[in-house]
């Protein structure tokens, strides 16, 4: 007989305005927990407004873990429940964010708002799994992994994976600027997704897994993934920097980040420091493969993660003149100093 799944951690943040915001951290995949958050205003007595922020993935360690919501309840005396829900809101398209997003739905009838570009994703996760299919595998040529080699079979798993289970509905299309409900500025952060939004609440940022206290956020080639890359990201990094009045940072996963200025200004100087290992390892033509087995150690955990990061840095160094990429004779691409 299986052990019960941990109960999940549940934090409690109060906003200048008086918003409680709630971090439920569940487990999203063996090795990974997410962040939810319950957003409620008003009297806990006589909430006047509640959203649920990201729903965790579709997997049963995860979705019991949104059992959690009775604790704000219990724990906190909200005044808030399932069929109380006003508002579910999805930062991005991704599986450990989004993939619980049925599973929700059973449990409420609330309307659901994503960035407009993760609209299709969200509504259509099969056409968007073919649609992305050849771009993949055109991906794994790229970087120079063959099909066979075990890196090469994962990379073609990836192209059978659905972002959710199944198409939920969005009632409610995101723009960069909108204010979501009168309550939420929505902040347009693409680079680790392209549909992805931070949340500005009074003086709380919700800061997806564009910010995180412990971890870049996973990148892939801007022409893999439309709205992703290395540039994109440090772009949307000083749309974040530029915001006021914000106290601290809660992200996807991890703890809260009151330094969170001091936070992005680590995070390049990381992308510094990676993008100058890479123009050193590659001092002759080599794969994306080969320069990450240069610059990395590689696990199989995370290997496919790494792949991406260095594909990721390729691409922005060579839009920049400092990396000359060539073909080789599988279609490889061949990075080397300019």
């Amino acid at each position: 007989m299986s052990a019960p799944s941990p109960a999940p951690r549940l934090t409690r943040t109060v906003t200048s305005g008086g918003a409680r915001v709630y971090t439920l951290t569940v487990k999203a995949f063996e090795g990974l927990s997410v962040n939810v958050f319950v957003v409620v205003l008003g009297e806990p007595a006589r909430p006047t407004y509640t959203a649920l922020v990201d729903t965790g993935s579709g997997l049963s360690l995860s979705t019991e873990g949104l059992a959690g919501l009775a604790a704000v309840r219990g724990t906190w005396g909200e005044a808030c429940s399932w069929a109380t829900l006003d508002r579910i809101v999805v930062t991005h398209a991704h599986p450990d964010h989004a993939g619980g997003l049925p599973f929700v739905r059973t449990l409420s009838p609330a309307p659901v708002a994503a960035h407009v570009r993760g609209v299709p994703v969200l509504q259509d996760p099969e056409h968007f799994r073919e649609t992305m299919r050849p771009r993949l595998e055109a991906y794994r040529t790229w970087l120079g992994v063959p099909a066979e080699h075990p890196y090469g079979v994962r990379l073609g798993n990836r192209t059978r994976n659905l972002m959710l289970p199944s198409g939920v509905p969005v009632a409610t299309a995101l723009e960069d600027g909108d204010r979501l409900d009168g309550v939420f500025r929505v902040i347009h952060t693409p680079g680790h997704e392209g549909s992805q939004v931070c949340l500005g609440l009074d003086d709380v940022l919700l800061s997806a897994d564009h910010l995180l206290p412990r971890n870049s956020p996973p990148l892939l080639p801007a022409w893999v993934h439309e709205g992703g890359g290395l540039d994109r990201y440090l772009a949307s990094l000083d749309r974040v920097e530029a915001l006021t009045g914000v106290r601290v940072a809660l992200g996807g996963h991890d703890e809260p980040m009151p330094d969170w200025r001091g936070r992005i200004v680590a995070l390049r100087e990381r992308y510094e420091a990676k993008l100058a290992t890479l123009l050193d390892a590659a001092d002759q033509p080599r794969s994306v493969l080969d320069l990450t087995e240069r610059v990395s150690r590689m696990n199989p955990r995370q290997a496919l993660l790494l792949l991406d990061q260095t594909a990721a840095l390729a691409e922005f160094l060579g839009a920049r003149g400092r990396l000359h990429e060539t073909r080789g004779a599988a279609g490889e691409a061949l990075f080397v100093r300019a």
